[in-house]
């Protein structure tokens, strides 16, 4: 932009400017690589890069989610628990140099399905944009569901350790305990914004005192009775009815649940300061940090328990790792270490909370979601922050939430609708930009270079679709019962296919992806051609046919996105 009476510079000369900036929300930098997107700020940037790390690493809840998760890895024995974690855990990092690629590039809070939409064909972008979205947002609030419920569990579980086992909480008392926490969470992430970023350092703490706690406490208890390496890093068991091989690999959904909170950092990039270098090795670092000191627990845990896994897994106290600690530290020692355990498990739940509001409300804000108009104001009062949004993800999984009254295996399903969920909203972006959009990719300041990006997204893709299916299996073994069932094909399924048949039946005629602005300035003639080709209608960029239902944009127009709702339109 220029002043009047100013020449207007040459396109290779235009810098980002400060127009685009509010100095109470933020700098001009990354106010205008967001304009570049299609968005002015709206949300105010109180997050450093530390913090953006911070609240992945938060709502990985490295420890807690292990002890959740439990049943997955144990039924393998040591090795599906060690070798799982450390081989899927390195899949998972190779997901997040995929995504850290296009967090880089295109730092925006709906980054998912904003990536899938314009990286897509022409003919697929809407519904697959649409599909992302909304999978992408189920699929976080699920995860505060199964954080939630593993908090009541294992709160409860606090409570018949101190009863000596004589108390046993109905499913009623669970979901009523699910609840209360919930509404904790939507009352704390309303009114803790102007410090949450900072809490993020907190809780960080938090999980690494929990962390050493155990690392240093089982050991010391059972000091007697530790378990050999050779148990630890070559025995295997198989307490499913699935063959062995199969076991080992159901062990894998342990971290591939515990380690899915990393595209948090997208859905926190417009809060966080410098933005496309906070983002991407936000994601990194959270990943290579649970990756290793989860590597290290699993360990240190397979070390210290009762080589009889039955007696684990059948617990009395409802939590395998309560009875981990009872066997290794008694009675008090696991009072104390298992209320720090649901403590930081809480604290994962408010991190998860903030992230899945962000992604809601950027759905909303592009029109998605019913009841758009509703969630997409923003509170100046409460400290810029989608108040409504965040009230909206709180009642989802408040009714989500009552699959604990049916039954534990409904419940259970909540963690896999978490990894189904996300699973599709992370590979689609990545698998619709090698195989349609790599002409239009543009990288960030972090890249991992022409000659490995596209080899780590496939590899990506291939382990995501992967992780579909494991979710879906029964963990016990085939032909299951009613009470044994993994119901996470029939929830997801519904999910996907109700978002499908919402798009296709009323949202096609209004739904046209994300309101997206480009600055052809920064554009190669390449990627300039391929917009054209694709026929889509862009800011300053003249297009090569029209199909009647355009709005054509001439070269050198700059409109505002609220004031003329400029959108992309293929």
């Amino acid at each position: 932009m220029s002043s009047q009476g100013e020449t207007s510079p040459k396109p290779e000369q235009r810098r980002p400017s400060e127009a685009f900036a509010h100095p109470e929300l933020g700098g001009a930098e990354d106010a205008a690589v967001l304009a570049k997107l299609g968005y002015k700020q709206e949300l105010r940037r109180n997050f450093t890069m530390i913090e953006v790390f911070g609240i992945a690493f938060s709502i990985m809840g490295l420890l807690p989610s292990i002890a959740s998760t439990l049943s997955y890895s144990i039924p393998a024995g040591p090795v599906g628990m060690v070798w799982g974690w450390f081989l899927a855990s390195g899949f998972i990092f190779i997901v997040g140099l995929a995504m850290a690629d296009l967090g880089s590039a295109m730092p925006t809070s709906g980054g998912l399905y904003w990536w899938t939409h314009f990286f897509a064909s022409p003919a697929t972008r809407n519904p697959l944009s649409f599909l992302v979205g909304y999978s992408n947002t189920l699929g976080l609030v699920g995860g505060l569901c199964s954080i939630d419920y593993g908090f009541s569990l294992m709160f409860l579980s606090v409570i018949v350790v101190a009863t000596d086992g004589n108390y046993t909480p109905s499913n009623g008392v669970i979901y009523g305990v699910f609840l209360a926490c919930v509404i904790c969470h939507g009352i704390l992430a309303s009114t803790l914004s102007k410090i949450m970023g900072k809490l993020q350092t907190v809780f960080v703490v938090m999980n690494f005192i929990l962390i050493f706690a155990t690392i240093i406490a089982l050991p010391i208890g059972r000091a007697m009775n530790r378990n050999s390496g050779s148990y630890i890093f070559a025995d295997t068991e198989n307490l499913t009815t699935w063959p062995t091989g199969w076991a080992f690999m159901l062990a894998w959904l342990s971290p591939i649940w515990t380690i899915g909170g990393f595209d948090s950092c997208v859905h926190m990039s417009e809060e966080a300061a410098n933005a496309t270098r906070a983002v991407p090795y936000g994601i990194l670092m959270a990943i290579g940090s649970c990756w290793l000191f989860g590597f290290i627990l699993v360990i240190v845990i397979a070390g210290c328990m009762d080589t009889n896994l039955s007696n684990i897994l059948g617990s009395p106290f409802g939590q395998p790792m309560a009875q981990i600690y009872y066997d290794a530290v008694g009675k008090q020692g696991t009072l104390g270490l298992m209320s720090l355990l649901f403590i930081v498990q809480f604290l994962m739940g408010l991190s998860i909370l903030v992230a899945a509001s962000r992604q809601s409300w950027a759905f909303s804000r592009d029109g998605a979601l019913p009841f758009s108009k509703f969630f997409r104001p923003i509170s100046k009062k409460f400290g810029y922050i989608p108040l409504r949004a965040i009230w909206g993800c709180v009642v989802l999984a408040a009714v989500l939430g009552l699959l604990a009254l049916i039954a534990p295996a409904a419940a259970q399903a909540l963690f896999s609708l978490a990894v189904a969920g996300n699973n599709l909203a992370w590979g689609t972006p990545i698998f619709a930009r090698v195989v349609w959009g790599q002409r239009k990719f543009k990288p960030g300041p972090f890249y991992t270079g022409d000659r490995l990006s596209v080899p780590i997204a496939w590899t990506a893709i291939i382990f995501l679709v992967f992780g579909i299916f494991l979710s879906m299996f029964p963990v016990g073994g085939p032909n299951p019962t009613p009470a044994t069932m993994n119901y996470t094909v029939v929830i997801n399924s519904a999910i996907w296919g109700g978002a499908l048949l919402y798009y296709f039946l009323d949202a096609r005629k209004w739904f046209t992806g994300p309101k997206i602005t480009i600055d052809t300035d920064d554009l190669t003639a390449e990627q300039a051609e391929t917009i054209r080709d694709e026929g889509l209608i862009v800011n300053g960029l003249d297009p090569v046919h029209g199909t009647g239902e355009e709005a054509t944009v001439g070269a050198g127009q700059s409109l505002g996105r609220d004031e003329k709702n400029m959108s992309v339109v293929s």
